[in-house]
C-alpha cells in the first residue's frame, strides 16, 4: 500500500499587523451601532467636521454654479455676440455667486446650533477627564 494517500497537509496563515488594522477598519463600518464603539474626541471631531463641512460644501456648489452660469453668459457676449441674453445670463451667474458665502454663514450657524450643544456636552467631559 502507498502511504502517501494517508497524509494530512495542514496549512495555517496569521494576517500582518497592517493587515489587521485594515480588517479592523473595515469591520468597524458594519458594526450596527459605531457610536458606541467610538471615542468621545473622535465623536467631536466628526461633528465639528460634519459642521464645517456641510456648510463648505453648500457655498461651493453654489458658487460654482454660479460660476459656471456667468461663464456662458460671457461666452455668449465675446464669442456669440449675444449682447443683451449674454448680460442677462451674467446676471442670472452672479446671483448665485454674491451669495455663496452669505450662505456658508448661514449653513455654519445653523450646523453649530443644531450640534452646538452635544459638541460642547463632548468637550466638557473631555476636558473634565483630564
Amino acid at each position: 500500500m502507498n502511504s502517501e494517500k494517508n497524509t494530512f497537509e495542514y496549512s495555517y496563515y496569521s494576517p500582518t499587523e497592517q493587515e489587521r488594522k485594515q480588517i479592523e477598519s473595515i469591520r468597524k463600518q458594519y458594526i450596527k451601532n459605531p457610536e458606541k464603539n467610538e471615542s468621545k474626541l473622535d465623536r467631536l471631531k466628526k461633528l465639528n467636521s460634519k459642521v464645517i463641512s456641510t456648510a463648505t460644501m453648500v457655498a461651493l456648489i453654489f458658487g460654482i454654479v454660479g460660476c459656471l452660469i456667468f461663464g456662458l453668459g460671457l461666452t455668449m457676449v465675446l464669442e456669440w455676440n449675444l449682447f443683451l441674453w449674454g448680460i442677462i445670463v451674467m446676471l442670472v451667474g452672479a446671483f448665485p455667486m454674491s451669495i455663496a458665502y452669505p450662505l456658508y454663514n448661514f449653513t455654519l450657524k445653523k450646523g453649530k446650533f443644531k450640534y452646538g450643544e452635544e459638541i460642547l456636552k463632548l468637550s466638557e467631559e473631555l476636558l473634565s477627564e483630564k
